[in-house]
């Protein structure tokens, strides 16, 4: 009769721990002490960021003479409210305001249609050619806009487009870095739900408008948010095509109204400045959860 050892390996302390409670390292003295002090050091980076801001907001209400005053000042001496009202009645405020939100909002809405559309080819339609026709495309992000100014300004000139607003819509109304941002979301989306809808009966523009857009809502909104930004804060494409005041955006403007004045007011400045940062900071505010999310996700398969 054969007899069988029976082999007891005695188990290690991180095997068993034991008949006792376990301790959850996350209670322990040094890791609250590593958490408070990180919130600590994110809250004072998150000061030192918006002590600029809150400056200008306050520059905006001193006397011209405070703004600059040594030692610095954080705190005017007298509210000059009267700022806002001026700059408002004195220059164009309003309709360099009009034509910035204006082109901001559709070339937003240009560049969301058309990036998710054409992300949309990229990630779900198979085609001869597809994945180097999307790194050819993708490739022009490496190409300076400063390479290739002065032909598409004498291409827009010969359709006379120049100094009209439809030059700026025209010329942001594509983007690769949103087909390439719209494209890393799509390849996340199981394909069973587009070979499910193809199998119902769905071609590729139903699929794309009832399915992948309804599920891609916070890579939308972050490609919206971040064209929206640099539609508005666009500063040198305005200074090329729009040379009538009446199609000035605000950045625009605002560099025309200091550069006619001899004595730079700039209190004044500020003002416009803080007037032109609002409308971006709500809205930043208002989509920031899906501006993370989107892009936190974007990277993202399977």
């Amino acid at each position: 009769m054969a007899v069988t050892e029976l082999v007891v390996v005695p188990s290690t302390p991180s095997d068993d721990p034991g008949p006792g409670p376990r301790v959850d390292r996350s209670t322990r003295p040094a890791s609250r002490l590593g958490r408070v002090v990180g919130s600590i050091l994110l809250v004072a980076f998150a000061l030192a960021l918006l002590v600029p801001f809150f400056w200008m907001v306050l520059s905006s209400f001193k006397n011209p003479n405070e703004v600059f005053s040594v030692p610095v000042r954080l705190w005017p001496e007298t509210w000059h409210w009267e700022h806002y009202v001026e700059l408002w009645t004195d220059t164009g405020m309003a309709t360099w305001l009009r034509n910035t939100i204006f082109l901001s909002t559709v070339v937003t809405f240009l560049q969301v249609l058309t990036g998710s559309f054409a992300a949309y080819g990229f990630a779900k339609v198979r085609f001869p050619g597809r994945d180097v026709l999307f790194l050819l495309y993708l490739g022009t992000i490496a190409v300076p806009w400063q390479s290739y100014m002065i032909p598409q300004y004498i291409m827009l000139a010969q359709f006379r487009l120049t100094n009209t607003l439809l030059a700026i819509i025209v010329l942001q109304a594509f983007g690769a870095f949103g087909v390439f941002l719209m494209k890393q979301y799509f390849e996340s989306i199981p394909e069973e739900l587009s070979e499910a809808a193809r199998i119902d009966g769905l071609n590729e523009y139903s699929i794309w408008a009832r399915i992948m857009l309804p599920l891609s809502t916070p890579a939308l909104a972050s490609l919206a948010l971040l064209t929206f930004v640099n539609t508005w804060n666009d500063y040198l494409g305005p200074l090329l095509y729009l040379r009538s005041k009446e199609n000035w955006t605000v950045q625009l403007g605002l560099k025309n109204f200091v550069a006619n004045n001899l004595e730079a007011d700039y209190a004044m400045l500020f003002t416009g400045l803080t007037i032109s940062v609002i409308p971006i900071a709500v809205i930043f505010l208002l989509g920031q959860r899906f501006f993370v999310e989107g892009i936190a996700t974007s990277g993202l398969k399977g």
